[in-house]
């Protein structure tokens, strides 16, 4: 992903290179998406900005999600 690539969430709900990864967001925006170490180290510097950030998985199209 390049670094000045904006991508707003619900585009990044859909998008298939997303499925399966973490993703990091900041004010509506994908930071960092990929591996948990990845995100971690960018999570890291976003904190140490002062800004708040989001995170979420985006599990692939056949992962079951149970709500008990």
């Amino acid at each position: 992903m390049k670094k000045d690539t904006v991508i707003k969430l619900p585009k990044a709900l859909s998008d298939p290179q997303y499925k399966g990864k973490h993703l990091l967001l900041v004010e509506g925006k994908v930071i960092a998406a990929g591996q948990w170490r990845m995100v971690s180290r960018a999570l890291d510097k976003v904190i140490e900005s002062g800004k708040t950030p989001q995170l979420t998985y985006i599990p692939k199209s056949d992962t079951l999600i149970l709500k008990s």
